[in-house]
């Protein structure tokens, strides 16, 4: 999905995207205006810790999880990827 242009955005400040994959899918049409991709970088360890406490045993071994941050383009800029395994 390509992201929209909000009439809100930041002029000079690139916008950055927060998706959900596989644990419920949640794609950011929104986005956040940040100055640079260490403050999205930022932004996308915060913002996962916080998906991550509310997973309350939704996350069953043999399942993923992703964050993926993108930018006003799609492009890939960060992932932040968490996989189960069961060793029996």
């Amino acid at each position: 999905m390509e992201p929209e242009a909000h009439p809100e955005h930041s002029q000079g400040m690139p916008r950055y995207f927060f998706n959900v994959r596989n644990l419920g899918p949640d794609t950011d049409i929104q986005g956040e205006d940040l100055p640079d991709d260490e403050a999205a970088w930022r932004e996308a360890t915060v913002y996962a810790g916080e998906l991550f406490k509310d997973v309350d045993g939704k996350l069953r071994p043999g399942q993923e999880w992703t964050l993926e941050v993108t930018d006003e383009a799609g492009n890939s800029i960060f992932n932040i990827h968490i996989s189960t395994k069961d060793k029996k």
